[in-house]
């Protein structure tokens, strides 16, 4: 399924864009999100509230093969990706907390991932390795702390790292498009539709949901675009990360099948929605308060 060449470069990637993550935040950002936590909690809810209960139905109702929906799950347990914070910005949403929302959703899930994973793995009585996961992600985490050290040491430099995070979150997709994509196109042909309601559904359905939920507890229009777009923008990468390193190589093609998908497509998804809100009146906004709210 993926080569010890493409599986080395998959990790180094993802833990230039864990860094690049890192970069993005300072100690006091943490401190300034603790004392205005209503903004984050909220998105906290929202990533592993909404997103694992929808990858949970999706699987039951979209009646897909085991390693499809062991696929499913693992990708609507993953936190926020970089990406979502590129789309805040050009949907003119809160792109502070955002950024906060993505690396908060990111530092929790070594705690929250396991444990939702274990609750609804066990409801539809999937196998998954959740020590090997563990793992993973804490090791994932080193990253993100030394990105935040490099923050806290040169700005400059921090600012750097943190761009090139982001650009290579991006390329992680290309990546996947010209590597993946190729290697398993007959699986692809063969696959249920089902495979693509889930890859394209976890994106839309979860950024719709994430809307109606902040919006239903009176957010502010901006912030409310950030948290649809935090709670329906997950860790691509991360979840395919996940696979590559937890499962063994005769499982990881059904199993990567919708995490790959949903990569490639919610881009085109994030897109729609950012084009969406940009042109949504904004007449009637009143200015960008101070806080997180």
């Amino acid at each position: 399924m993926v080569d010890e060449f493409t599986q080395t470069l998959l990790g180094i990637m993802v833990a230039v864009i864990m860094l690049g993550m890192g970069a993005s935040l300072t100690p006091r950002d943490f401190y300034l999100a603790l004392k205005r936590p209503y903004g984050l909690g909220i998105g906290v809810i929202s990533q592993y509230g909404i997103m694992p209960l929808l990858g949970f139905m999706m699987a039951i109702f979209l009646v897909v093969p085991e390693p499809i929906a062991i696929g499913i799950l693992i990708m609507a347990c993953m936190p926020g990706g970089t990406t979502s914070n590129i789309f805040t910005y050009f949907s003119k949403g809160n792109l502070a907390l955002s950024v906060l929302m993505t690396v908060t959703s990111t530092v929790t899930g070594v705690i929250l991932i396991p444990i939702i994973l274990l609750l609804y793995a066990s409801a539809l009585d999937l196998d998954i390795p959740r020590e090997d996961i563990v793992r993973v992600l804490i090791v994932l985490l080193v990253p993100v702390a030394i990105g935040m050290g490099l923050r806290k040491l040169n700005a400059n430099v921090g600012a750097v790292i943190e761009f090139c995070g982001a650009l290579l979150a991006l390329f992680f997709i290309a990546f996947i498009m010209v590597t993946w994509v190729p290697q398993n196109w007959q699986f692809l042909l063969s696959t249920t539709p089902a495979t693509y309601v889930a890859a394209i559904g976890l994106g839309l359905v979860g950024i719709t949901l994430g809307y109606l939920f902040a919006t239903s507890l009176k957010l502010h229009p901006r912030n409310a675009r950030t948290v649809a777009l935090e709670t329906g923008i997950q860790n691509g990468p991360l979840a395919i990360a996940i696979i590559v390193f937890t499962f063994p190589p005769d499982q990881q093609q059904a199993i990567m099948a919708v995490p790959a998908l949903y990569s490639l497509f919610i881009v085109i998804v994030s897109t729609l929605v950012t084009l969406f809100f940009r042109r949504a009146n904004t007449a009637a906004e009143q200015k960008m308060p101070d806080s997180l709210l």
